[in-house]
Order: C-alpha cells, then structure tokens, then sequence
C-alpha cells in the first residue's frame, strides 16, 4: 500500500528547527516533546506488564544510533532529540521509568537488546521478517523510502544503473533496496549500482551536495529532512515505496514488549502519539492502534 505523506509540511517543520548539514543542533531548543513528559499519566496497566526487576529500578535503557535526523539526533551537547526520541520519552513516562539513552551504532543495538543491555531500540526500525527473528518489534509509524537527488538532475530510481547512490550503513536500503537495484541492472546486462554506505545520515546527505554519489536513498522523514536544510540543493525524486512499518525494538517473547505496547497505546488514546507526530509533519504515518511485528518483507 502506498502511504500519503505531507512532504512539505515535514520539510517546513525542518526548516524552523534544524540549519546546516551536520548531526548537531546547536541551534535547536533541546527537543522536548510538545507535552513534557513530566505532565504524561503513568497507566498503571501497562507499567504492571513489566518485569519486576525493571518496573523497581525505576529507569528504561533506551538504544539509540542518534544519526539519523530528524528522527534521532544529536544536539550540541550530544544528548539525543528528535522525534523519535520524544516518542520513546512519552513510552518510558507512561511506564513511570526514567529512560536512559545509550548512543551505539545502528548495527549493534539488537545486539545488546538481546544481550539484555538495553531495554528498548528506538532507532527507526524498520520493522522486517529477518529483524523479527532477533527481536520484536512495537509498531508506531507507517514509513516508506523516498530518494532525493542535487536539485535539476535526471536521476531515476527505476533506472539507477552505472550510479553511486549514499546510503545509511544497515539500514534496509542498504541491505535490502539498493541490492536488489543492482542485482536487476546486473540481469539486465547494465552497468551495476555503486552502492556508497556511511555511519551516519549527515555524512550521506553531504555526499550528495558535494558531488561524491549521484542520490542517496532513506526513510521519507529523512529525505524530507535533507531536503529542508540543504537549502534547494537537493530534491526529492520519484515516489514514496516499500512502504513498512517503524518499530521499537524489544527482546523477543518478553514482557518488555507487551508492556511498550500498551504504554503506547495508552499515547494514541489520549493524543499524546498524534501531538507529537503533527509536531514532525509526519502525522499522516499515524497509526490508530500499536500493533507487534506488523512488518510483512
């Protein structure tokens, strides 16, 4: 299904709040949800799903790549904000814990989720049959890639071949989309995709404005993102696909999730989910109830 998004609602609310093309935000006001956490309800429901030995330590260790804005960045302190970050905030506020964020690489937090290090993942995920055989996942947004290319060029994502297009490292364009792109141009006996990974989305952004790849390939509310700071350097190209979900990633069969998914259902219920989506642009994802490993590819 093809997901209808506010592009340029999502591109001005980036305007306001992000400037530049790095992961700081040195000019932002601190990423606070637009209903502080301190005034969130604790539902006692969903706070009595958790463990015990997490419910009486009083806190929830959140995993985060914060390379990826504007969903989890960054700002001039190092914290993590974002909207992604605000969303994971109002979950830990309804189970009456004090999230704690730990900064990793994309690639290791499922990891140390199974390791039991950390509580919760909230790096959007995207939601996929091979990540549900580590960990589960807590649904929250429907998402969708979108490319975005130097503003005025010919690039076709249907017809990328002989192109270098950047990319987030691990993400599923990364492992899954660009793939397959290349793998097809190859069948069809054209040149094959230069596929250019990065750590971090900033660095995939400027890769595109500096002329070192052709496009790059991310999540719609990174693309809109990009295109917002850079400033008319770049635009977005084609349409939205591989539309799938967005997931808290938890450890797999345990209470942890049952618990995340009632707390945010307990945020759709009382519109705490929507402020915070419509603060991003992105409200048109919205789902109306959390659902667990939605995700089908």
């Amino acid at each position: 299904m093809k997901i209808r998004y506010a592009l340029p609602a999502l591109a001005a609310a980036a305007a306001l709040v992000l400037t530049g093309c790095t992961n700081n935000a040195a000019e932002e006001g601190g990423g606070e949800a637009p209903e502080a956490t301190s005034t969130i309800k604790v539902d006692d429901a969903a706070a009595a799903l958790l463990p015990k030995e997490l419910r009486d330590s009083g806190k929830i260790v959140i995993g985060t790549d914060a390379e990826y804005p504007p969903n989890e960045y960054k700002n001039d302190k190092g914290e993590p904000i974002g909207w992604g970050v605000d969303l994971a905030n109002a979950v830990a506020a309804k189970l009456g814990l004090t999230p704690e964020w730990e900064i990793l690489g994309f690639d290791s937090i499922i990891p140390r989720i199974q390791e039991g290090v950390v509580n919760l993942g909230s790096s959007s995920f995207t939601d996929t049959i091979e990540r549900q055989k580590s960990v589960d996942f807590v649904n929250f947004l429907n998402a969708g890639s979108l490319w975005v290319a130097p503003t005025g060029s010919d690039v076709n994502p249907d017809d990328a071949c002989g192109l270098t297009i950047a990319v987030q490292a691990t993400t599923v364009q990364h492992t899954d989309e660009l793939p397959r792109r290349d793998a097809e141009c190859k069948a069809a006996g054209k040149p094959g995709i230069e596929i250019l990974p990065f750590d971090g989305q900033p660095e995939v952004t400027n890769a595109v404005v500096n002329g070192m790849a052709d496009a790059f390939s991310a999540d719609l509310p990174v693309s809109g993102d990009a295109v917002a700071k850079t400033g008319g350097q770049l635009e977005a190209i084609g349409e939205v696909f591989d539309a799938a979900p967005y997931g808290f990633a938890t450890e797999k069969g345990s209470d942890v999730t049952k618990a995340v998914q009632a707390a945010l259902q307990s945020l759709m219920d009382d519109g705490t989910y929507l402020e915070i989506l419509k603060g991003a642009g992105i409200e048109s994802g919205a789902l109306d109830k959390a659902t667990i490993n939605a995700g089908e590819n």
